[in-house]
């Protein structure tokens, strides 16, 4: 994911080159020869640049002036009557000329036989007429259909000619033939009359008078059997709503309406269209009912919506989706799908992120029997040594793995060897330390878990008839010895005492959890004390279990060790919170927060706001791959007996807890970076301080790296919003932008839209907020996130995501 891209540039806010070159300063006729001086107008703005025809010339009284072709004047073409005074050149008749595109196409790096086949008969079929076709339209309206001004269809030039061209981007040309009265171009039309698609990266039309007019494509152009409308591409010239030229209205709203679909029948890969749809597709109940899954979206298990495929009911239960399988892609809408070079990397970074889960199924290539490893020694060759699959075994896991990590092993004759992660890279046991524990809850992949306690001890709002009291087990014995002379109180008051609760969140799910095989948890609490360093050192664990009678013992209380047994006791508790903080990790704060709650906002963006509208294009950079990323999530990671449901101790309940998350927690108007610092008390508001809070630990590198990187976004979208949005009216009255808005919520996130804590969107300062809120999620935050998880989880033993036994008391059996 997904996926933090370059904030737009600031050429979103030049000006045309017709407003801005150098010869406009030299020939434009205008108001500042004084202000009673007679204006002048030249009309139309296109002027053939190859010929040399004298124009008659006419007064114009009042009216827009123009820019006319610098070449035109050095060159004598207008040519005023010596009877009459210099007024504004018109002409009097449309001359007709030619103008040139260079529309560059980007080649795959490697194709199959089919592929390059096809694309050998294209290039001969090209020759006959079966081409690619281009039709540029102006800005402005033609009087006589009112409809836009169209040139003459052109034809992509030499494509059979280039069709060897082994280069990563090729250029091809089309001449187009226009009258000067066509004003500036503002979109173009391809159709592709080829059976094999292209990817048509930007088109630049030159020769008119108002300077080189770009269009920024990024697009697959599919052809024309499957799609036969034409594909429209706007040039890069943002327009709202209520400013867009009149040639181009009925443009904008065909190319939606086109995104939108209607809703019905399979998608096709090929397509382009952007729908919602529940989570109804991770379960597989045709292949066994232990595949079966609930649907999450609705009024039993709220959740985020997704874009919808529109796949066949499976045969056991008409109200689940059925599934498509890797090595069978998922639809996502085509222009959302890697390339190839984001398809390399995506998957070198997801075999970073999660191939130290798989360990179990790499033990299993020792031997069949036993799928746990024996000791530490047993982990460190995976770094050292590396492991021999067996032949036969390893099929099964080399299908789990990236074809290019499957080409390592291979070539490596079966030998899996695992980079060092950076956790042991320097102190190998640096991860069985309480100060290392310590700072990774403030500094590690998921630093955003941490809360400041304002009482003690900590008190469930769960139920209590249903989860027993909402009394915690920890007293103020159990910390005092730890608090550097302090009561607790005094702690509290000074801001001293932090905790990591995961009580409430796993309680619920404990009973199925612990009854599935191989599967034993707690839900814990885990208090930290600040020290007078500015350190951070854990001081109790509490770790629970639900209560299973009156008299029942669900609560314990673990304290740093005093003895060797003790000692190992404490690593275990630690163990098992990591344990809850790496399944709250990847299931709330990464794919919840940064992934499943954005895609409702990408999919309305695409559907209700033109591509170009200027918040489109501010969005677009942090949106792209977002729902390809999502939708390999839902096929092999979060999906019933994926990834995340092997190897993680919630197993088939896990996205169960990623649901009850987005309803109890989950905020839009509290996932900014501010806002979220000063819910969790881990900041309180400061006026003085230049984002408006002052962080409570002066080592945070989370919070205080993150705020500089928000004030920055912030800034960059306080900057872009006011040059489109000088005032409320112009943000109430942009109906792309509402309904982009109110979509996201009422739809994509339907289950929550009658919530009072939805900001509103009414004034630039409301946009400038949701926005950076987005993009925070989509970039700084997703990578705070996402890119630790190999260099902490690599090491196994430093965060289990999965663990097998509870803790044995001190008199229990050995088992």
């Amino acid at each position: 994911m997904a996926l933090a891209k370059e904030i737009m540039c600031g050429s979103i806010f030049e000006s045309t080159s017709f407003s801005s070159s150098a010869s406009y300063s030299k020939v434009f006729l205008n108001q500042n020869f004084g202000r009673n001086q007679t204006r002048f107008l030249v009309s139309p703005v296109l002027v053939p640049l190859e010929q040399r025809r004298t124009l008659h010339l006419r007064k114009v009284v009042r009216g827009p002036v123009a820019a006319i072709s610098e070449d035109l004047v050095r060159n004598k073409a207008i040519q005023p009557s010596s009877s009459s005074p210099v007024e504004s050149p018109v002409e009097s008749k449309p001359v007709s000329f030619k103008v040139r595109a260079v529309v560059t196409v980007r080649n795959k790096n490697k194709e199959d036989f089919k592929e390059t086949l096809v694309k050998h008969l294209d290039a001969i079929t090209d020759k006959i007429g079966r081409n690619v076709v281009l039709e540029l339209i102006s800005t402005q309206t033609d009087p006589r259909t009112n409809g836009p001004k169209k040139s003459k269809e052109a034809v992509l030039r030499d494509w059979s000619k280039k069709v060897n061209v082994k280069a990563e981007r090729v250029n091809y040309t089309a001449e187009f033939e226009v009258d000067s009265n066509f004003g500036i171009p503002g979109a173009i039309t391809v159709t592709n009359k080829h059976q094999k698609e292209f990817f048509l990266e930007a088109i630049t039309v030159e020769g008119l008078a108002c300077g080189p007019v770009h269009f920024p494509c990024n697009s697959w152009v599919q052809s024309k059997k499957d799609h036969p409308a034409k594909r429209i591409f706007f040039s890069n010239k943002p327009y709202l709503p209520s400013e867009t030229p009149a040639g181009l209205k009925v443009l904008r709203e065909k190319e939606l309406k086109i995104l939108r679909g209607n809703g019905k029948g399979v998608r096709k890969l090929s397509d382009r269209i952007y729908d919602f749809d529940v989570y109804n597709d991770l379960g597989n109940p045709d292949k066994s009912t232990e595949l079966a899954r609930p649907k999450l979206g609705g009024k039993e298990i709220p959740y985020p919506r997704r874009c919808r495929t529109g796949r066949l009911p499976t045969d056991t239960d008409l109200q689940a989706e059925s599934r498509i399988e890797k090595p069978f892609p998922l639809y996502v809408p085509r222009d959302e799908q890697f390339e190839e070079s984001k398809q390399a990397s995506f998957s070198f970074g997801r075999l970073k992120a999660v191939l130290h889960n798989l360990i179990p199924s790499l033990k299993a290539s020792f031997s069949a029997e036993n799928q746990e490893f024996s000791g530490f020694a047993d982990i460190d060759n995976l770094y050292s040594e590396g492991i021999l699959l067996k032949l036969g075994v390893q099929e099964e896991l080399l299908k789990k793995l990236p074809l290019n990590l499957v080409t390592r092993i291979q070539q490596n004759k079966g030998i899996l060897k695992y980079d060092t992660p950076k956790i042991i890279s320097k102190d190998k046991f640096a991860w069985l330390r309480d100060d290392e524990f310590a700072r990774q809850a403030i500094a590690g992949v998921n630093p955003v878990s941490i809360e400041r306690m304002t009482v003690f001890p900590p008190v469930s709002k769960l139920d209590p008839e249903i989860y027993g009291p909402q009394e915690s087990a920890l007293k103020d014995e159990h910390i005092l010895g730890h608090l550097n002379g302090m009561t607790v109180q005094q702690a509290l008051d000074e801001k001293k005492l932090f905790m990591v609760d995961y009580h409430d969140i796993f309680l619920p799910f404990l009973d199925k959890i612990n009854s599935l095989d191989g599967r034993r948890t707690y839900a814990t609490r885990t208090i930290y004390f600040l020290s007078p360093q500015g350190t951070l050192k854990p001081v109790a664990i509490e770790l629970s279990l639900p209560q299973t009678g009156p008299s029942s013992r669900s609560k314990r209380v673990v304290t740093p060790p005093v003895d060797a047994t003790s000692n190992w006791v404490w690593q275990l508790a630690k163990a098992h919170v990591c344990t809850n903080d790496a399944g709250v990790h990847q299931l709330v704060n990464h794919w919840l927060r940064t992934h499943a709650s954005l895609e409702p906002f990408i999919l309305s963006a695409h559907r209700q706001m033109s591509a170009m509208h200027p918040i489109y294009k501010l969005l677009d950079p942090h949106m792209r791959y977002t729902l390809e990323i999502n939708a390999l999530a839902r096929q092999n990671l979060i999906n019933a007996d994926g990834v995340i449901e092997a190897c993680f101790t919630a197993g088939r309940y896990g996205m169960e807890i990623s649901a009850a998350a987005y309803k109890s927690m989950w905020r839009f108007d509290q996932e900014n970076l501010p806002a979220d610092l000063v819910r969790r008390g881990m900041a309180v508001p400061d006026p003085t301080q230049p984002h408006g809070v002052k962080v409570v630990i002066e080592d945070y590198p989370y919070a205080n790296d993150g705020l500089l990187i928000w004030g920055a976004i912030e800034n960059w979208v306080s900057t872009y919003v006011n040059r489109y949005y000088p005032n409320s009216s112009v943000v109430c009255n942009d109906l792309e932008l509402q309904n982009w808005y109110s979509e996201s919520i009422n739809v994509g996130h339907a289950d929550v839209r009658n919530e009072s804590w939805w900001p509103k969107l009414e004034t630039p300062e409301d946009l400038t907020s949701i926005l950076t809120t987005l993009i925070w999620l989509a970039s700084a935050q997703h990578a705070a996130l996402n890119f630790g998880q190999y260099p902490y989880g690599g090491y196994v033993p430093n965060r289990p995501p999965l663990m097998r036994r509870l803790i044995p008391e001190e008199n229990d059996p050995e088992v």
